[in-house]
């Protein structure tokens, strides 16, 4: 029993246990960049999946012979885990190390995809969405953190461009690669296409990034961060002391599952009014209920003293609206397309536009913008331009051919999106504590999917209560209104 106990232990260290790079690796005066480019692997991966689901819907319901309202829990199941866990994986990441929590976020991922790609029924094929979001979680909550804090500090602006292009190149090729898979192989290949890149993640991950927490017993390796002291009044944000705050988590959980549910439910699942009521009641009531226990709580999961730091909060809500705006007009676009008459394809090809813009902007747009601006003026341009472009959109005409008058909206949404979130994401990381970062990354990237879940939800709705064109159009023109609040809420914030 004692030999049991000793080897399980020794295993247990020998995972938990962050790896140096290579010498040669950790040497290079470049070797940030491919820490960046592992980063962007998970970045891509899980946009790619995003983009690639919705594209099986139908021939799900055909398979397993149910409904469309069964098949959305494909996408449900992954987006509810992800709320739920991104913010104490965030947390789990600075006790264990972001590096061993990143690569094992590859790993569960990819074991994950195979498994829903072997699934025997719907149920399963859920599970499996849900354990890939386990996975999903444990990359996202560290993508931000291990950019910001593994670049210099002048080029942290270009890494996290960097990132965000990899998710929207992601986002713009799911569609066209998920169209391909269904058609020329099968929807299981939907899945087990991620499992390849899942394993070069780990891989990569392993030889190209640098840890992020050494071994009790060594000396601090020349490639870890000096400590930043902790600056006064973020307590509540460290990551040492306390218990799990597990009454958190729960709240958090069932706070974003009744919202979602209540949405789907409003745009035609078949749950009575009482149900609908019953359930946006529950939101309300956990969402207070989390509120009061992240105060009381000694290692609270959103970090109360955190959010509170100045400029923290309001990036959070901007994060959460651009992607919110990134996400409505992909779900929306192919209904007002095909009620105007285009086919499923060009109507596809048209909506890529959207993130292939985004994909730009974020890479080499601020590099046309003014040398003198600042990551404020770049966020209040960037979000000025995406709600022109929807606005643009709810003014073109209902009928005839919308390809070429749809394009150039699409195109400056997209751009202007490209622009708003790389800088947001900077002004964010830069308010948080450097002790606090992967907390922070967490809760970054728990923002980005409420948005994403928003985006999803909120374009059914609209053409449930309204109809495609009236419904579309007044979703479109709620977007324009959201992003001019994106600029009002974007303000500077001093280095911490």
């Amino acid at each position: 029993m004692n030999a049991a106990s000793t080897l399980t232990a020794r295993l247990t260290t020998g995972l938990l246990t962050e790896r140096p790079r290579p010498r040669g690796i950790a040497g290079w005066r470049h070797a940030h960049w491919l820490a960046v480019g592992t980063v962007c692997l998970g970045a891509f991966l899980g946009q790619l999946t995003a983009g690639i689901t919705a594209l099986v819907y139908p021939t799900l319901q055909r398979h397993f012979d149910t409904g469309f309202a069964a098949v959305e829990w494909v996408a449900l199941a992954y987006l509810l885990v992800l709320v739920a866990l991104l913010a104490p994986i965030g947390r789990l990441s600075d006790l264990v190390g972001r590096k061993t929590m990143y690569i094992g976020g590859f790993a569960v991922f990819g074991l994950a995809s195979l498994g829903a790609g072997f699934a025997g029924g719907l149920g399963t094929l859920i599970a499996c969405r849900a354990v890939q979001a386990v996975g999903g979680a444990m990359m996202q909550a560290n993508s931000v953190a291990l950019v910001a804090r593994g670049v210099p500090g002048h080029a942290m602006r270009r890494a996290l461009g960097i990132q965000a292009a990899a998710q929207g190149l992601g986002l713009a090729l799911g569609p066209s690669l998920g169209g391909l898979l269904v058609e020329h192989a099968s929807w299981r290949w939907v899945f087990w296409i991620n499992v390849p890149v899942a394993l070069a993640g780990i891989l990569a991950g392993w030889f190209l990034l640098p840890r992020t927490r050494r071994p009790d017993a060594d000396p601090v390796p020349r490639e870890l961060p000096r400590p930043v002291p902790r600056p006064r009044g973020a307590s509540r944000a460290a990551p040492d002391g306390g218990r799990f705050d597990l009454a958190g988590l729960l709240l958090l959980a069932g706070s974003s599952t009744a919202l979602l549910l209540a949405l789907s439910a409003a745009s035609g699942l078949p749950l009575p009014g009482w149900a609908v009521a019953a359930l946006l009641l529950a939101a309300v009531l956990c969402g207070l209920g989390l509120v009061r226990q992240e105060r009381r709580a000694t290692r609270p999961i959103l970090a109360p003293g955190l959010v509170n730091t100045p400029g923290v909060r309001p990036g959070l809500a901007v994060s959460l609206i651009g992607y919110l705006l990134l996400f409505c007009p992909l779900v929306l676009g192919p209904v007002l397309l095909a009620e105007a008459g285009l086919s499923a394809g060009r109507a596809g090809l048209v909506v890529t536009l959207l993130p292939a813009a985004f994909a730009v902007a974020a890479t080499v747009g601020g590099a046309l913008l003014p040398r003198g601006w600042s990551d404020v003026a770049r966020c209040r341009f960037g979000a000025a331009l995406a709600g022109a472009g929807l606005l643009s959109c709810v003014l073109l005409p209902a009928a005839g051919a919308p390809v070429s008058g749809l394009a150039f909206p699409l195109l400056v949404a997209g751009g202007g999106l490209g622009l708003l979130l790389p800088a947001n994401n900077a002004l964010v990381m830069r308010a948080i504590p450097a002790e606090c970062s992967a907390v922070g990354g967490g809760m970054v990237n728990m923002a980005r999917s409420l948005g994403t879940a928003l985006g999803t939800a909120l374009p059914v709705l609209g053409v449930h209560l309204a109809g495609p064109v009236v419904g579309g159009r007044s979703v479109l023109l709620a977007l324009a209104a959201v992003a001019v609040l994106a600029v009002a809420l974007t303000r500077p914030v001093r280095r911490r």
